[in-house]
């Protein structure tokens, strides 16, 4: 096997899901992930349940991940991550995507250019005036950020919620950013103490973050 060094371009990533937690590719194979969610989910009922009861059911939630599936695809994601399990009896209302983001740049000498302007720019992210806080993921500097977002109507956003956003340059691929973004409503109070909980349980995940590397 070749051996893969810290210069071998990166190729994806990769981290560590808790327990309950799946993942949803958003370019490639999206419908039979959502599908084999849906299964895993439908599993848990009795087998003597009503079909004319548990068929509604099943529809509406493939319905509802592929809405969330189809959201995160129009902002550019890869992977939308999502609990399908109850904690202690309680449905944990929270997710994450993490995208990818290319920057136009025409020829090499911009290029080379906007390698600066990435660390630069973590840079601004994470000064006074920026608001970030700077944290490391997978060795890399990088932003992150937390707020509460009112509810939207014109958006379907009914509730509040709470936010939590890592902003971070791809190693050796000067005008390619990563974006994970976390958003959870809690127990109906975005600023209260159990969405706080839920994006601390973000921020561990994010310190399972790896690169992927090797050859393109």
């Amino acid at each position: 096997m070749a051996e893969v060094s810290a210069e071998t371009p990166v190729t994806g990533y990769s981290l560590v899901l808790p327990t309950g937690w799946r993942r949803i590719p958003i370019q490639h194979g999206t419908r039979a992930a959502i599908r084999a969610i849906v299964d895993e989910v439908m599993r848990r009922y009795p087998k003597d349940q009503p079909r004319d009861k548990m068929t509604p059911y099943r529809i509406e939630l493939e319905r509802r991940l592929s809405d969330l599936a189809r959201r995160a695809r129009s902002t550019g994601g890869v992977d939308l991550y999502l609990p399908i399990e109850y904690v202690h009896g309680v449905t944990i209302t929270a997710s994450f995507v993490v995208s990818q983001v290319n920057l136009p740049v025409p020829d090499l000498e911009q290029a080379e250019q906007a390698a600066v302007d990435s660390a630069e720019l973590v840079a601004y992210l994470t000064s006074e005036e920026g608001g970030a806080a700077p944290v490391s993921v997978a060795g890399v500097n990088a932003a992150r950020t937390e707020s509460v977002a009112a509810p939207d109507p014109a958006e379907q956003v009914p509730f509040g919620s709470r936010r939590v956003d890592y902003v971070i340059p791809l190693p050796g691929h000067p005008t390619r950013w990563m974006l994970a973004a976390f958003s959870t409503i809690g127990d109906g109070d975005p600023d209260g103490k159990f969405a706080k909980l839920l994006a601390e349980l973000f921020d561990a995940i994010m310190l399972t973050f790896r690169w992927a590397r090797g050859t393109q």
